[in-house]
C-alpha cells in the first residue's frame, strides 16, 4: 500500500472549522431545496386550480350554447310559423287586393272603401 496522497472519493478528516462550514453549506442546501419544493408545489396547486377554473367556465359557457341553440331553433320554427300564418292572411286579406291602398288618402277612408258592404 502506498502512503501518498489518498485515493479519489475517500473521505479525508476535515478540519473543525472546515467541518463546521461545510455543514452550515449542508443546511442551506437543505432548507433552499425544501423552499424549492414548497414553491413547486405551491405553482402546481395554483396551475391546477386555474385548470380547474377554466374547466367549470368551460362547462358553463357550453350549457349556455345548448340552452341558446335551443332557443334558436323554437323562435326559428315560431317565424316559420308566422310567415306561413301570413302567408296565408295575405291570400284573403282585403285590403291587400284593394286599389285604393296606392291612393294618399287618410287610412280610415281607405279601409271603409276596400271592405265589402
Amino acid at each position: 500500500m502506498s502512503c501518498g496522497a489518498p485515493a479519489a472519493g475517500s473521505a479525508v478528516p476535515r478540519s473543525a472549522e472546515g467541518g463546521q462550514q461545510s455543514h452550515e453549506e449542508d443546511d442551506k442546501k437543505v432548507r433552499r431545496r425544501e423552499k424549492n419544493r414548497v414553491a413547486a408545489q405551491r405553482s402546481r396547486k395554483k396551475q391546477t386550480q386555474k385548470a380547474d377554473k377554466l374547466h367549470e367556465e368551460y362547462e358553463s359557457l357550453e350549457q349556455e350554447n345548448t340552452s341558446l341553440k335551443k332557443e334558436i331553433g323554437k323562435l326559428t320554427d315560431e317565424m316559420k310559423h308566422l310567415s306561413e300564418v301570413l302567408k296565408d292572411h295575405e291570400k284573403i286579406c282585403p285590403l291587400l287586393h284593394c286599389t285604393m291602398n296606392f291612393v294618399t288618402i287618410p287610412r280610415p277612408d281607405a279601409l271603409s272603401s276596400c271592405l265589402p258592404r
